[in-house]
């Protein structure tokens, strides 16, 4: 058996996912999804066709990645949305629309880690 290696040695995608009740037709949001999209491509197939995952982060360039991605790999359900998470309701998605929100290794990277997390 092989042993994960990278960001999977130290979080295992699908057990954060199951323990985060992600099911069919929710809507998810990984805020600060990076350039991998390591849990954005997981989540977008367990929500399938009927549900939606957004891919949020402040760097273009890593959106842009995470789009190019899922294009090539034909997934229709992840839309990219640039957003600032220390700046308080930046981000363009409809309030109370998400179902879950991961927030997984990006408070580390904030000095505003309060504003980030919701009051």
């Amino acid at each position: 058996m092989n042993k994960p290696t990278g960001g999977s040695a130290l979080l295992d995608v699908n057990f954060i996912l199951e323990k985060a009740r992600v099911k069919e037709r929710m809507r998810v949001a990984d805020l600060g999804c990076g350039t991998s999209g390591h849990f954005v491509f997981p989540a977008a197939k367990i929500v399938g066709v009927h549900g939606l995952v957004y891919a949020v982060d402040i760097l273009k360039p890593l959106l842009e990645s995470v789009a190019r991605r899922a294009r090539q790999e034909n997934i229709n359900n992840v839309a990219t949305v640039w957003s600032d998470l220390e700046v308080y309701r930046a981000t363009k998605i409809e309030t109370e629309s998400i179902d879950v929100a991961l927030l997984i290794n990006v408070l580390f990277y904030s000095q505003k880690r309060a504003d980030i997390l919701p009051p």
